[in-house]
């Protein structure tokens, strides 16, 4: 009896403690009126779409309903722009949160933007070498001197960068042309560029026979495959640490439903519909893909090791202006939590509660 009162002392009071001050840390945290979260927007039609966790989390409404009793207006900002804008948003104090492709990410915290990484949103996600129906070009190598389409400053520069140095290329081997994703399409229909670098938009032109698609990043063994991440306003995320806590479990019911199997049909038709792309693009895009690991929200040691490989090419390819560890960008507290411990002292002092009464 005495031996467990004074385990009870030494160690359950204690948690009991801390849980108390963590509880009335949470209570007595004061409550942003609006979250407004950033997306690039993919849509070619009216309506907005981010495609993967984003247009689920929005269809779902998951984070309107997990805040609304706390009055808290979750805004949704598109921006066409992509990720220099939305970096440029950032810079202004004009959002919160981000979901950004690898490099747009990349670019703001090595230009000095104080943000905090919070979660993968995709991982390995494909691109695209498309040209005009009928062209020669059927490989990289071939790109020498002609004009190709490439979105700086997002991902798709990354991930071209990096398929380039796959097959000793840079830009330098070519005429790289500065263009967002819409103009690239319409170029390439009109015959004004050789070639362009991308995503799914580029398989709308394949589908309708306007242009061929030599290779991929998976041709390639993966070189140039890019990452989604959640990032946020650093000054957000430090004074709203429990709501950063919540939003990332909520986020965690849209990767868990789109990471089954038997939701990947109705994925696409979401997708289709607010983007505005034929259902056949998107299941072209993604046949074969496994949307367990394409959508796996959590920042393990594999994902960490590729943003730090982004990030150490950009560098040496002159891409951004000094390089960083990926490891001082993580939002630490959040991202644990984002791997489902919420509670961790709970749970070690539960366990060695139960030990204690087994002996």
């Amino acid at each position: 009896m005495k031996s467990i009162s004074r385990f009870l002392l030494e160690k359950i009071l204690p948690a009991a403690l801390g849980l108390g001050v963590y509880a009335s840390a949470q209570a007595s945290e004061t409550w942003p009126e609006e979250i407004r979260i950033a997306v690039p927007d993919l849509s070619a039609g009216s309506q907005h779409s981010g495609g993967g966790v984003v247009d689920v989390l929005r269809s779902q409404r998951i984070f309107e309903e997990a805040f609304a009793a706390e009055g808290i207006k979750v805004r949704w900002l598109f921006f066409k722009g992509a990720g220099p804008v939305i970096n440029e948003a950032f810079a202004n104090g004009q959002v919160d949160l981000a979901y950004l492709g690898d490099f747009a990410a990349i670019i703001g915290k090595a230009s000095g933007l104080d943000t905090r990484l919070l979660s993968a949103s995709a991982r390995n996600v494909q691109h695209y070498l498309d040209v005009p129906k009928g062209s020669p070009i059927d490989s990289l190598e071939a790109l020498r001197g002609k004009r190709v389409a490439v979105f700086r400053g997002t991902a798709s520069q990354l991930s071209f960068a990096q398929a380039l140095a796959s097959r000793g290329l840079s830009e330098r081997d070519l005429k790289a042309v500065n263009l967002d994703y819409n103009a690239s399409t319409a170029a390439l229909a009109a015959g004004q560029i050789d070639a362009a670098w991308g995503g799914t938009n580029l398989l709308a032109l394949q589908l309708r026979g306007l242009a061929d698609l030599p290779l991929s990043t998976q041709a390639l063994g993966g070189a140039g495959a890019l990452q989604g991440v959640l990032v946020g306003n650093g000054a957000f995320v430090d004074r709203y640490p429990h709501l950063i806590q919540r939003l990332l479990s909520e986020q965690r019911k849209a990767s868990d439903w789109l990471r089954q199997a038997r939701n990947k049909e109705a994925y696409i038709q979401l997708v289709a519909g607010l983007a505005s792309y034929p259902p056949e693009l998107l299941e072209l895009d993604l046949r074969d893909r496994d949307f367990a690991t394409i959508f796996d929200p959590r920042l393990d040691q594999g994902f960490l090791e590729r943003l730090q490989q982004g990030v150490t090419f950009a560098a040496e390819q002159r891409l951004i202006r000094k390089g960083f560890d990926v490891d001082d960008w993580l939002a630490t507290r959040s991202a644990r939590v984002a791997e489902g411990a919420l509670a961790p002292a709970l749970v070690v002092d539960l366990g060695l509660l139960s030990s204690a009464f087994a002996h």
